[in-house]
């Protein structure tokens, strides 16, 4: 089990609890999500309780979040689309501090679920589905009947406009989920390799040393993939949402 690269992705079941035949027991994956709410409203609520107007670095932290959100969903959907901020950086937050708690040792990497990232894409289209509907009626379907095409190709190029779009959620969650898994098998993977040679004698452990320096490369590799994952989930769904917002651009 140690060196099985897949056994830390296992979910395991912390309380069980039944009720009339139906699994809700408490798991490590429900535990590592309610820590990640902790840890989110933590870091956000503390850095923020003490504002002064020479903010110090946990302070900034917040604030440069806040906006680094807010500019990027100004930027993809306009003006209009900050109606939708708290949820943008709501999700943003999530996945970053998920992965971030990833990558400590013995730790549950949620965002390598795909049920979570599924659960997570659903939720971004059917707002745009439940907001675009609301406002524009039947004037969302321009989405899907774009401008200046001719008419004998248009049958072929709304087929493929809705095939994109529900390919949206598919590709939103197989993106996260697959960067989380692959990083995270990666360094199990070199990890084993330490370990294995290590334990062949003198020979083995100048062998172990290249594995080593590629662990310590894609442990910072992997930082930067968990906050750039986050990143891209938000980008995408900001402009997700500004199909919502504006279905005829």
């Amino acid at each position: 089990m140690a060196t099985d690269p897949i056994h830390q992705f296992q979910i395991q079941k912390l309380i069980p609890i039944e009720v009339g035949g139906v699994d809700f027991s408490f798991t490590n994956s429900a535990l590592f999500m309610v820590l990640t709410v902790v840890g989110a409203s933590a870091f956000l609520i503390l850095s923020t309780r003490g504002r002064g107007l020479v903010p110090g670095r946990w302070q900034s932290a917040a604030e440069m979040t806040y906006e680094f959100v807010a500019q990027t969903l100004r930027e993809s959907a306009g003006s209009d689309g900050m109606r939708f901020f708290p949820f943008v950086f709501s999700l943003f937050m999530f996945i970053l501090v998920a992965n971030l708690w990833g990558m400590f040792p013995y730790f549950f990497t949620v965002t390598s679920h795909i049920i979570v990232t599924a659960a997570m894409a659903v939720a971004v289209i059917l707002l745009v589905l439940f907001y675009g509907l609301k406002k524009h009626k039947f004037g969302f379907f321009k989405l899907f009947v774009p401008s200046g095409v001719p008419s004998v190709l248009l049958p072929f190029i709304v087929v493929l406009e809705v095939l994109s779009f529900l390919s949206r959620p598919i590709s939103l969650s197989i993106r996260l989920f697959a960067n989380m898994l692959a990083g995270h098998i990666t360094l199990k993977v070199f990890a084993g390799f330490v370990v294995g040679l290590g334990s062949a004698g003198f020979v083995g452990i100048l062998g172990a040393i290249l594995p080593l320096f590629a662990i310590v490369a894609l442990t910072a590799l992997e930082f930067l993939v968990a906050a750039l994952q986050a990143y891209v989930f938000a980008v995408l769904t900001c402009l997700y949402l500004n199909d919502a917002l504006h279905p005829g651009h």
